[in-house]
């Protein structure tokens, strides 16, 4: 797996060759998490994530991708093992790997530090992200579009400190039986979790745009507008059938909105 000594810099302004940049003391400690396994998205969503978030990242940031297949992923990603999540033999995945994001490994036997910042994959970041970064608060997610009168949010964007709650993945290996009839996925625990401790707060709505909900005109307009950057969007999330190479296309792979191309997707999301 391909690996990098140290933090990338989003910017270098005033510095020579040879000269270090100076390093944004309210930057230090941050690191972009994101996770691949399987086959089902290959290096490049990787690789075009990182070039995102160094586009959109004010100051240094250390990015990992925790990932069991880490062949041509660009070099200033450190791809390191996913830490085993340790559910009974036979036992149905269905997304909970997420959870060893709080494996003490992260800072054990990885060394990872501070203040950590998840993003899946198939995000597209078309505004700065530095304010996930300032934005007060312990652990913070993004609040469920579609219900939301329930405490569950979606875990495509989700920041917290490394190391500081490893009860939450040792209490769902510990009961997993019953947690597994309690909640659908891992981000219905994991908001189920952080609330039980007074610390579950949500990004600000405009910030994490549904391109399924907000980017898609709905019907029957979806025919005749093509699909839209919401006002104050900084991430756009794709749940569901839909990916970003099929908004590009303006595929929509069984979604009922069916939406027409949306090519500026391609202006965002590229190395």
């Amino acid at each position: 797996m391909s690996a990098a000594p140290g933090p990338a810099t989003a910017a270098m302004t005033g510095t020579t060759a040879g000269t270090p940049a100076r390093t944004d003391p309210a930057s230090a400690g941050r690191v972009i998490l994101c996770m691949k396994w399987g086959t089902k998205y290959g290096p490049e969503y990787v690789n075009r994530l990182y070039a995102m978030v160094r586009r959109h990242l004010r100051g240094d940031f250390r990015f990992v991708c925790l990932t069991d297949r880490g062949e041509g992923v660009r070099a200033e990603v450190e791809c390191l093992p996913i830490p085993p999540l340790d559910l009974p033999p036979g036992s149905p995945e269905r997304g909970w790997t997420k959870l060893t994001t709080f494996s003490d490994d992260l800072v054990q036997k990885y060394g990872l530090r501070g203040t950590a910042l998840f993003l899946d994959l198939d995000v597209v970041i078309v505004d700065d992200i530095t304010p996930f970064f300032e934005e007060p608060g312990e652990f913070l997610i993004i609040h469920d579009w579609k219900r939301p009168w329930r405490i569950t949010g979606n875990s495509s964007v989700y920041r917290f400190t490394l190391g500081a709650h490893p009860e939450v993945l040792a209490k769902f290996r510990r009961e997993f039986d019953t947690i597994r009839k309690q909640v659908r996925n891992e981000q219905a625990y994991l908001s189920d979790e952080m609330h039980r401790k007074g610390l579950l707060k949500y990004w600000d709505d405009r910030w994490c745009a549904s391109f399924k909900y907000h980017s898609i005109p709905r019907w029957p307009m979806n025919y005749f507008q093509a699909p839209f950057i919401p006002d104050g969007a900084r991430i756009l999330i794709f749940h569901g059938v839909m990916n970003p190479p099929d908004a590009l296309a303006g595929r929509s792979n069984g979604n009922w909105r069916r939406p027409k191309p949306a090519p500026w997707i391609a202006d965002h999301w590229h190395e």
